[in-house]
């Protein structure tokens, strides 16, 4: 009895559905880049626009979806956003599958804009997609799940780590399964699973998403942000004798007379374009006021790092020797790292406490990337600062070797999938190692095997620190502004991102690779001092005092002000 109540319970209802929603995506976001990849001539360049514009389009947006998240009620929230994200998917998916079956055709008609226009409508119904799996994850796991734990704190702190198991498996797994069905197939084969999979996992997500909503009868309830959004849309005819809001009074006369004067019409008008940058300045402005506003800049902090497992990283491993297969066991070994991260930070938090916890989290993430810095100047590091970061654009801009003397990148489509970015660090699609001539000596593995050691290790600090700022920002943001807190944090981090993203760029060789470590380091620093001093101020004089296991003890992360606990 007790495994059947589990099992139709609304926390595992919740996982199966966000697990479901997971996979897609992550078959979607892997399967994208590479479809983009095939569809043009196995350059990067649509690749990179695509990420450009989905990371631009999160930065901008991330307030004004969080405040649309905030003024609707959440079942209306979950289920568009649901709806739109994989009918996006399921959209694309058709697109592409055109494309791979008639692009000689379209690449004749109009000159090839046909085709072009294809591209491009590609990128935009993609980066909707994202948009709305934005949506979704800001409503499913920053509030929903808040409503569906109540007020059990630990009960909180499991699900988040739950949720975190799963999108660590299903990061290692989802690529996995789609790539095969894709390497055996075809990437039209590919296309057509990954558009009847979100087709069915739509009808099963929204019954899911149904089905908790009735097991969970606070998720109809919400502030009164929600509430007064509705009463904008009342009808005259349920007009109280309370003196209504200023929009609603507008409303009510445009309805009674069916006359506005014109000045009045401007005016709102103009409110209305000017509603979004608004929002936007008000979700930055709430955030900053935030009491775990520290806490979220130190995590957007550790966004800005080359120590990762991203094509930047196995892209640069690439080139000093490590083999597409030992790339894959170091990413395994990664998420079996992050697992026990999740595992670490339960088991913490009720030790320690969750202020403390992070504080932990981060001197253990801290300690294991000092490997990476130390990395830099072992043997086998090709840091030299003497070498301009400049210089294989230069080269490249002002090369004088003709175009035919270049070597296709279709004559080494390996290195294209193995890292996802070839011709980046050292501007040739050949690992450093693979020319006798050019390397007539091993590179030694000591340098490399530090890096990795580091970031594998420090996986386990990482995702316990984002659990707790995950944790943080769920208690102690009021659930009116839930929505739009969490829209700016996902701005923040994208920034970030997109900020190393850019470093990266701005110095692209291996000998300066060193030095993004070094820098990337310095960050990772930044955002826990910037922890360091959140935790300073929420616990005072007992930050130093050694944590005791007590369970009746009052978690320290209370909000200030709520003392029915004590």
């Amino acid at each position: 009895g007790s495994v059947v109540a589990y099992f139709t319970s609304a926390k595992f209802l919740l996982f199966l559905g966000h697990a479901l929603s997971t996979w897609g995506d992550r078959m979607w976001h892997f399967a994208v880049s590479v479809f983009l990849v095939e569809l043009y001539g196995n350059s990067l360049l649509l690749t990179a626009v695509y990420g450009l514009v989905v990371a631009g389009s999160v930065l901008l947006l991330g307030a004004i979806i969080g405040d649309w998240v905030d003024k609707n009620s959440r079942l209306k929230v979950a289920r568009t956003s649901l709806v739109v994200q994989n009918a996006s998917v399921i959209l694309c998916g058709i697109i592409l599958m055109i494309v791979f079956l008639f692009k000689t055709q379209l690449l004749t008609l109009y000159h090839g804009w046909l085709l072009t226009m294809c591209y491009i409508l590609v990128i935009t119904v993609a980066n909707i997609a994202n948009l709305a799996s934005t949506a979704t994850a800001i409503t499913i796991q920053r509030d929903w799940i808040v409503v569906v734990a109540g007020e059990d704190r630990s009960k909180l702190a499991d699900m988040n780590a739950t949720i975190r198991r799963i999108d660590q498996l299903t990061n290692i797994l989802a690529p996995m399964a789609v790539g095969q069905i894709m390497t055996f197939g075809s990437p039209l084969i590919g296309c057509g699973f990954i558009s009847g999979w979100n087709l069915m996992s739509m009808c099963v997500e929204y019954l899911l998403l149904w089905k908790v909503y009735e097991k969970t009868p606070t998720l109809a309830l919400k502030s009164a942000k929600v509430e007064e959004s509705e009463l904008k849309q009342l009808n005259v005819k349920k007009e109280s004798d309370m003196k209504p809001a200023e929009g609603v009074q507008l409303i009510v006369e445009k309805d009674v007379t069916g006359f506005e004067p014109q000045q009045e019409k401007e005016v709102s008008c103009a409110a209305r374009i000017a509603e979004p940058f608004i929002t936007f300045r008000d979700g930055w402005v709430a955030y900053y006021n935030q009491p775990v506003f520290l806490a979220g800049m130190g995590l957007a902090f550790l966004y800005m790092t080359v120590l990762g497992f991203d094509c930047i990283t196995t892209g640069y491993a690439y080139t000093q020797g490590l083999s597409g297969s030992v790339l894959s066991l170091l990413m395994g070994a990664s998420a079996v790292a992050g697992i026990m991260g999740t595992v670490a930070f339960t088991w913490l938090r009720r030790k320690c406490g969750l202020v403390r916890t992070g504080l932990i989290s981060g001197v253990a993430q801290f300690a294991c990337l000092v490997l990476c810095a130390i990395s830099v100047f072992m043997p086998g590091s090709p840091l030299d600062l003497t070498v301009s970061p400049f210089a294989d654009i230069s080269a490249r801009l002002f090369e004088s070797e003709p175009l035919s003397t270049i070597a296709p990148l279709e004559d080494k489509p390996e290195m294209v999938f193995a890292t996802g970015m070839p011709n980046f660090l050292n501007g040739s699609a050949t690992p450093a190692n693979s020319d006798p001539e050019m390397s007539p000596e091993p590179v030694p593995l000591i340098s490399v095997s530090l890096l990795f050691a580091g970031v594998i290790a420090a996986r386990v600090g990482l995702w316990s620190f984002d659990l707790t700022v995950t944790q943080l920002i769920q208690e102690n943001v009021v659930e009116s502004e839930r929505g739009i807190i969490n829209g700016v944090q996902n701005s923040m981090n994208y920034l970030l991102d997109l900020l190393h993203f850019i470093m990266v760029i701005l110095a692209p060789n291996p000998e300066a690779f060193g030095l993004l470590v070094l820098i990337s380091v310095s960050f990772v620093a930044m955002g826990h001092i910037m922890y360091f001093r959140f935790a300073q101020k929420r616990l005072g004089r007992q930050l130093f005092i050694c944590c005791t296991p007590d369970p009746k003890a009052v978690s320290d992360s209370s909000p200030p002000g709520n003392t029915s606990t004590v």
